[in-house]
């Protein structure tokens, strides 16, 4: 009777007749009652799946009501693993499949968790959305423009309850700098930095001895070429052209993620990349480059520059610049303004300012709330959209060398 009440006065406060309502009342027939298990099942099941996304719900297992049920990896030993997790944690084991088509299958799971490699996500993604099935998805969101439109898209038709996993802008300290840029303190902003450096690229710290006969290969290739089977190529994904694309869409979309959810920017106007691979040359013969620029131009008149040196660990940092004072964030949890460099500084800024925290719930929190709520997201299908086109600019800017623009109307990236 409660439910009832609830889709009463919700359909009372609708926009009688619109998109916008037929929207809402779609949304609001997949919310989950309060007293009903949420089942969710785990595709990718490797390190991210297991580590963050298991472990991340699981705090939440009690006052969410909420259990892993099924798991799905086209290694067996990856699949196995967070299967027995699941036991360990709920009595029984989670159900196992080596394809997310099985899985999606599943009429009693409500929701799944998408850690697969990057040239799956909007494969899942579409997939998950048209089988009525609530999304938390693995950043970055797409690496190509057509998918992109077709996973949001469907999304949007499915009405379905999407989390990006661009957990950074869940932290209280960056909700923190939000609130605190959006008073206007630093001024005319006019360039945003972030450099991610590291002594060695990330990739090589997967690289693991993996049997043939452990895993469906196929499955793992999805719509890339078949080729023989080769344990560097599967573990080290990561540092391969086939399935990613190097630091730009693998660290910088936290960043740019962060840049829009701060400044309330949406999408780049244009934005061009550089980069090689300079350091690690060797008998693994990884593709994604170990050093990278992008620079993206924004509607705001600001500048958004990203850079990774993965042949040299110092250099960190993560600033936005105003013409009064600066935003310093390059410590996640402990951010602070100062009026340091800023040539119409007020005096509003004196010394250096520690930003507030804002209160926040964890972004796993975040997102099975919002499944019985039927609210938004911290991280909506929306935010992943953003960063996706911003990221999907860089990498073809770098890859062709020419400045690349966005044309919103249209959903099109091209040459300008």
């Amino acid at each position: 009777m409660g439910k009832d009440c609830s889709r009463r006065t919700f359909m009372k406060g609708a926009v009688a007749g619109g998109t916008v309502m037929a929207m809402s009342a779609l949304s609001y027939s997949r919310v989950i009652g309060a007293n009903d298990r949420v089942s969710v099942g785990i595709i990718g099941c490797g390190s991210r799946g297991r580590d963050a996304h298991m472990k991340g719900v699981h705090a939440h297992a009690k006052s969410q009501n909420m259990e892993i049920t099924a798991v799905c990896d086209p290694w067996r030993i990856a699949r196995e693993t967070a299967s027995n997790m699941a036991k360990e944690w709920y009595g029984k084991p989670a159900r196992m499949f080596s394809s997310y088509r099985e899985l999606l299958a599943l009429k009693d799971v409500d929701a799944v968790m998408i850690a697969s490699c990057d040239h799956q996500h909007t494969m899942h993604l579409k997939a998950a959305a048209e089988a009525g099935k609530h999304v938390y998805c693995e950043k970055p969101l797409a690496r190509y423009m057509d998918r992109l439109n077709a996973a949001y898209d469907a999304v949007k038709k499915a009405g379905v309850t999407v989390q990006i996993g661009t957990q950074l802008r869940s932290l209280p300290s960056f909700t923190g700098c939000r609130k605190l840029y959006q008073t206007g303190i630093l001024g005319k902003v006019g360039r945003i930095e972030q450099c991610r450096n590291g002594e060695r690229p990330y990739w090589y710290g997967y690289v693991k001895d993996v049997k043939a006969e452990d895993l469906d290969w196929k499955e793992f290739l999805a719509d890339q070429p078949m080729r023989p089977f080769d344990p560097v190529l599967y573990s080290g994904w990561y540092g391969y052209r086939d399935f990613s694309d190097g630091p730009v869409p693998g660290l910088a979309s936290h960043f740019i993620d962060l840049v829009h959810y701060i400044t309330g920017a949406e999408f780049p106007k244009s934005c061009v990349s550089l980069g090689g691979t300079f350091t690690w040359k060797d008998e693994h013969h990884f593709t994604c480059p170990d050093h990278v620029q992008a620079l993206w131009i924004y509607p705001e008149e600001f500048m958004v520059s990203y850079s990774t040196n993965f042949g040299n660990g110092s250099g960190n940092s993560f600033k936005i610049f105003g013409d009064a004072g600066v935003m310093d964030m390059v410590t996640w949890t402990a951010p602070f303004i100062t009026a340091e460099g800023g040539p119409k500084r007020r005096g509003e800024i004196r010394g250096k300012l520690p930003v507030e925290d804002v209160p926040m719930p964890d972004h796993f929190l975040d997102w099975l709330q919002c499944i019985r709520s039927g609210k938004t997201p911290n991280a909506s299908i929306d935010a992943g959209y953003q960063h996706a086109v911003a990221c999907i600019m860089a990498v073809r800017a770098y890859d062709t060398g020419k400045r690349m623009i966005f044309d919103k109307a249209k959903r099109e990236i091209r040459e300008g």
